[in-house]
C-alpha cells in the first residue's frame, strides 16, 4: 500500500526545506568567514580604524552572502526586480539583522545591567545572532529571493 499524496508531499516539502536551509547556512558561513577575515586583515596590517574596517568587512560579508544565494540557494528563482534593487533589499534584510544584534547587546547590558564582557558575547554572539538568522533567512526567501504569487507586493 502506497503513503497517501499529503505525506508525499510533506515529505517532499520537507526535504526541499532542509536543503534551502542547508545552503543559507554555508553561504551565510562563507560571508562570516569573509567578513572577518577582512575585517581583522583591515585592522591589523592596514591599521584601520574599527569602525571604518567593520563598515566594509561588513559590506563585503554582504556582497558574498547575496552572491552565495543568487547563484546557489535561491538560483532557481528569478528575479522580479533588477538585481541592484534586489542587492539594495538583501543588504537592508541584513542590516536589520545586525541592528537586532546591537538591540540583544543594548538590551542585556543596559536594560538587564548584565555587563560582564561573557554576557555581551553570549546575548550578541548567540541570542542576538540567533534571532538575526531567523530574520535573514526570512527576509532572504520572503523580501529579496520570493516566488512568484509570494512575499511582499514590492516590485519594480
Amino acid at each position: 500500500m502506497s503513503p497517501p499524496i499529503a505525506t508525499l508531499r510533506a515529505s517532499t516539502t520537507l526535504r526541499a526545506s532542509r536543503r534551502e536551509i542547508s545552503a543559507f547556512a554555508a553561504v551565510g558561513l562563507c560571508a562570516y568567514a569573509a567578513d572577518l577575515a577582512l575585517f581583522v586583515w583591515l585592522r591589523g596590517p592596514l591599521g584601520w580604524d574599527p569602525l571604518g574596517a567593520k563598515a566594509v568587512a561588513f559590506l563585503a560579508g554582504c556582497t558574498v552572502a547575496y552572491a552565495g544565494n543568487a547563484v546557489g540557494t535561491y538560483r532557481g528563482r528569478a528575479a522580479q526586480v533588477s538585481r541592484l534593487r534586489q542587492y539594495g533589499l538583501f543588504f537592508a534584510v541584513n542590516a536589520a539583522g545586525a541592528l537586532v544584534q546591537l538591540l540583544c547587546i543594548a538590551v542585556s547590558h543596559y536594560g538587564l545591567g548584565l555587563t560582564s564582557p561573557r554576557a555581551d558575547t553570549l546575548s550578541g554572539a548567540v541570542v542576538g545572532m540567533g534571532l538575526a538568522t531567523c530574520l535573514r533567512f526570512w527576509g532572504t526567501r520572503t523580501l529579496v529571493f520570493r516566488s512568484e504569487g509570494k512575499g511582499s507586493s514590492w516590485t519594480g
